[in-house]
């Protein structure tokens, strides 16, 4: 037998006698054999982990290092805030724990993330003041939802991260199909200080039923192709207050108009750019009181007010026992709102069913029916139309982690993790649930394919979607009442509105300014002051506080021969 063939043979009977051993053993492959260290010596332990970009490997190298290092459970508390159908906002971050628990499993790693979660119905500021109280006594959370507003405030105090070093590595992946102006929204100083969670439109709600009961009394057909009249600026500020006054002499109405309470951030603060106003000069850095355009806002609050437009306490009524049984049972022409409400009033019962006497939400049928929505006119002819956006973002505490073992030694591997828990918790279904049932703008492209998806939103709508038991349970209401063709249609038409949107600007200063617009605004509801006394009184509220006056520029003069209506 010649070599060639002698080889033949011998591989011939190994292929035959492993053949023959696979089968044996059921057909199973044998076990790989780990590779264990030589005799006496330990398993070496894995390298500091350093983000790549690659969420699942990322999260699997820091649970094997903090593993190695005896840490086999980690703790993180997060906040959220908002209207009652946002409670994603908490709720998210609690998922994302449950995803990669799941994949720790999976891949055999002997590790957990537990998360605490609350939820506070309501703004964001209390809250802010809250984290900010309790980072000083190391009682603040890891993790907070809340409005982009306070990422300068928070950067320059020092209580959040910066985690421009971690976006930078998950630009390219993850956070690809993000919309740039909502990563933009979440810098400083050229820095990122948190990521996006959602964002909104705020339209003018307008009710169909006051309306016709208008066209029927005075034949002014006000709904009549409004949309587009306000689109193109026929339809103004000054054209509001008529509507709003045939509204009320014709007793179609109790109130022509009505707002927020509280505070002028976000929603009234549209009105200084739809008098064509600013807020800030990039070139300077500094904040700016638009004098002109602040003063034509604050008179439009004052004359409604005069007129019985406009409640003169406004600003004190409550949300849920005033301000919603209000705008829902049509009391009201005009609701100066955000598209959060569209949703909020089908899961509320805000008022009493005439039938049952009972009180209930909404249908989504019945929004439709009684509310037509537009962009927020301009305040004079010839001007534009505007809505503010104020995205919600996902703050990482600078002190992230503290509450878990050996935190000065490892600090940095707990906020590596905090991170990468706020981007698996902006994963493009959780993004997409949360805009459906709480009506806000998704911030990535991935969540709004899945929003135009019908097969995907019908599954929602059975919650047949893949989501740990107890988020599953605690939106399951919020779910059964919110998913519906009627509120995506919604979703997707109130998106077109960001076309017009604008931002309030990221400065540390700014909250404290829109403070004292919120003052003046009271002030000329009530018949405190006069619009012109307003201005002069936010000019000395600014020039008395050190920091104000150095951080804001009063630009123009009243407008002495402007009239309204």
């Amino acid at each position: 037998m010649n070599r060639a063939l002698a080889i033949g043979v011998i591989v011939a009977i190994v292929i035959v006698a492993a053949a023959a051993l696979f089968l044996a053993r059921g057909g199973q492959q044998p076990a790989p054999q780990q590779e264990q260290p030589a005799a006496g010596q330990q398993p070496a332990a894995p390298g500091k982990p350093q983000l790549t970009g690659n969420l699942e490997e990322d999260a699997l190298a820091i649970a094997r290092y903090l593993s190695a290092k005896g840490v086999k459970e980690v703790r993180y508390t997060v906040w959220g805030v908002g209207d009652p159908n946002s409670v994603l906002r908490s709720l998210a971050v609690v998922e994302a724990a449950y995803r990669l628990n799941k994949l720790f499993q999976e891949k055999g790693v002997d590790f957990k993330i537990t998360v605490a979660h609350e939820f506070r119905r309501g703004g964001g500021d209390q809250m802010a003041d809250d984290f900010a109280k309790a980072f000083q006594s190391e009682t603040n959370p890891d993790i907070m939802a809340n409005s982009y507003k306070h990422v300068a405030r928070f950067a320059e105090e020092g209580y959040i991260l910066d985690i421009t070093g971690y976006v930078e590595k998950y630009m390219d992946t993850e956070l690809a199909d993000y919309y740039k102006s909502l990563l933009d929204a979440v810098k400083y100083k050229g820095r990122y200080y948190g990521l996006p969670q959602d964002t909104e439109a705020r339209p003018l709600y307008w009710r169909t039923d006051v309306a016709q009961c208008v066209k029927e009394k005075t034949g002014t057909d006000i709904l009549a192709d409004l949309y587009a009249r306000v689109e193109k600026g026929e339809v103004t500020w000054h054209t509001v207050y008529q509507y709003a006054k045939a509204a009320k002499e014709s007793g179609c109405s109790e109130w022509g108009v009505l707002h927020r309470k509280g505070s002028a951030h976000p929603d009234l603060i549209q009105f200084i750019y739809a008098f064509g106003g600013r807020l800030y000069d990039p070139e300077t850095g500094k904040l700016v009181v638009d004098v002109p355009a602040v003063y034509k806002w604050l008179y439009v609050e004052w004359k409604m007010a005069r007129d019985g437009l406009i409640p003169k306490d406004m600003m004190a009524w409550d949300w849920a026992k005033q301000i919603h049984p209000t705008v829902v049972c049509g009391k009201t022409l005009v609701w100066i709102g955000g598209t959060w409400h569209w949703t909020e009033w089908q899961t509320k019962p805000y008022c009493r069913d005439p039938q049952t006497g009972q009180e209930r939400p909404l249908t989504a049928e019945e929004v439709k029916k009684l509310f037509y929505y537009t962009l927020f006119p301009a305040g004079d002819p010839g001007g534009k139309p505007v809505t503010l956006s104020q995205p919600f973002v996902w703050y990482i505490a600078a002190n992230a982690g503290k509450d878990n073992p050996n935190y000065e030694e490892l600090r940095d591997v707990y906020q590596m993790l905090a991170f990468l828990l706020v981007v698996k918790a902006n994963d493009p279904d959780l993004v997409a649930i949360h805009s459906i049932i709480s009506a806000h703008v998704p911030i990535r492209e991935e969540a709004a394919k899945l929003i135009a998806d019908k097969a995907w939103v019908d599954k929602l709508a059975k919650l047949e979607v893949d989501l740990s038991p107890d988020v599953k349970n605690a939106i399951k209401d919020i779910v059964e009442k919110t998913v519906n063709p009627i509120n995506v249609e919604f979703l997707a038409e109130a998106s077109k509105m960001l076309e017009y949107t604008r931002l309030t600007p990221v400065h540390p200063m700014y909250p404290a300014l829109a403070s004292i617009y919120a003052d003046a605004v009271d002030k000329v509801l009530r018949g405190e002051m006069t619009p012109e006394e307003a201005i002069e009184y936010i000019k000395q509220k600014v020039n008395a506080d050190p920091k104000l006056a150095e951080a804001v520029e009063i630009v123009g003069e009243i407008p002495r021969d402007w009239s309204f209506p």
